[in-house]
């Protein structure tokens, strides 16, 4: 069975965490500290890390821009900052995916199943600079799609980064009204639409397919998980 090395310092999560998991076929050990965390990995690597950000010994994102040039293993970023730019940050320097707390625990069997997945299926002996299909820099306000460079308006760009924060997660029109625009911006819902299609398009242009924004009906819109 695969371990999933848990790293938070809330009892509550880590068991509730550690049943779901055991449940869905997988071990896991726990980790309350950074420098317990260092301790596991010494003794045993895992197949994936699920981390907390905010942790007694320092910060988690910090802790995994630390190990970039290291092992590289798969990720998941938990935490109850539901902040854009952690979710951006978090994704650059190395996570597969990111999980706003509270959450369920059966959805997160579900998130470590499906970049276990992924992670799999990448090629062993691929190149190691291979670009990442989508790929944004919150501090340049940049965008790439599989290496090429994306002409983003900041509007674009701010709604690219919303979906991309949580790839997988259903929007709705008035979400991301509201994170891409402002709670205090007059425009309709149409508005979200129309840059939708704007972006597929430049999307597609450099090499993506257009459905990597899924449209969600009646509901709204999500990043394709694969991304």
């Amino acid at each position: 069975m695969s371990l999933i090395l848990l790293i938070d310092d809330e009892p509550a999560i880590t068991e509730s965490l550690a049943y779901a998991l055991s449940r869905g076929g997988f071990t896991s050990k726990t980790a309350h500290t950074l420098a317990d965390a260092d301790a596991a990995l010494a003794a045993e690597m895992p197949a994936l890390i699920i981390l907390d950000l905010m942790l007694p010994d320092g910060n988690g994102l910090d802790w995994l821009r630390d190990r970039a040039d290291g092992d590289r293993m798969p990720v998941i970023i938990l935490s109850s900052h539901d902040e854009d730019i952690d979710h951006i940050v978090g994704l650059e320097i190395g996570a597969d995916d990111y999980v706003d707390k509270p959450f369920s625990p059966r959805e997160m069997v579900a998130r470590v199943r499906a970049v276990l997945r992924r992670t799999e299926d990448r090629p062993a002996d691929g190149p190691a600079d291979a670009p990442v299909p989508l790929r944004l820099d919150a501090e340049k306000r940049l965008g790439w799609a599989r290496g090429v460079p994306l002409t983003l308006s900041r509007t674009e760009f701010d709604l690219l980064a919303v979906l991309l924060g949580t790839p997988g997660r259903v929007f709705t029109r008035d979400d991301l009204l509201d994170r891409a625009w402002g709670p205090d911006v007059n425009v309709t819902e149409r508005t979200v639409d129309v840059h939708v299609k704007t972006l597929r398009k430049k999307l597609a242009a450099a090499g993506l397919s257009p459905e990597a924004i899924e449209t969600v009906r009646g509901v709204g819109y999500k990043l394709s998980e694969e991304l």
